[in-house]
């Protein structure tokens, strides 16, 4: 919730003190390739999804700031040692299915009229998690997710083609301290401007 409130405060923030050049909302949908590292998962990415609504704020002729709100679904698969690491009694737990409220906070510096490079924070909010993940009823993940992103924007007309790299700076792990769960994403989305 913090985080949230935080981002609202940076928004507002940048609002008052640029003259608004222009602004632009819209929705946006695309695929995510997961991967969650450490020796309890799989060396491999997988897919989930993401769909949200984004603003635009110009900062002047090349810089824009822009906010989003996203639900992302990860997907990943346990390694064979997650059950020897943490003693578990059943042999394999898979197919992990977590739901984020995803909070990016990018900086746009546009090349040109259609190309831009994006950079910045991402806050995740963790909203959903296997229950039987643990058979003690544990929750295995941390609610929130600190992650940075980096990436590219083409934008034809009023749509806008993405593609971001995300990495998680802290680790997801609720349980201990035995292994160190690190997220990383890439974003492969188009958007839409409604105005």
């Amino acid at each position: 919730m913090k985080s949230l409130l935080l981002t609202i405060a940076i928004f507002i923030s940048c609002l008052s003190f640029t003259n608004a050049q222009s602004i632009h909302a819209g929705l946006k949908v695309g695929s995510n390739i997961n991967k969650i590292s450490g020796q309890s998962f799989k060396d491999e990415f997988t897919y989930g999804y993401h769909a949200g609504a984004f603003l635009q704020v110009g900062l002047g002729s090349k810089w824009t700031i822009q906010p989003e709100i996203l639900y992302n679904q990860v997907n990943t698969d346990t390694s064979n040692r997650f059950s020897e690491l943490y003693k578990l009694s059943v042999n394999k737990i898979s197919n992990i299915k977590l739901s984020y409220l995803s909070i990016p906070v990018l900086l746009n510096y546009n090349l040109g009229n259609n190309f831009a490079l994006q950079a910045g924070p991402q806050f995740g909010i963790l909203l959903d998690q296997n229950r039987d993940l643990l058979q003690n009823g544990k929750d295995a993940f941390s609610k929130g997710d600190f992650s940075m992103l980096a990436g590219v924007q083409i934008k034809l007309s009023s749509l806008r083609i993405y593609g971001r790299y995300v990495i998680g700076l802290n680790n997801l792990n609720d349980i201990d301290n035995q292994d160190k769960w690190k997220s990383q994403s890439i974003q492969l989305g188009l958007g839409l401007t409604i105005f």
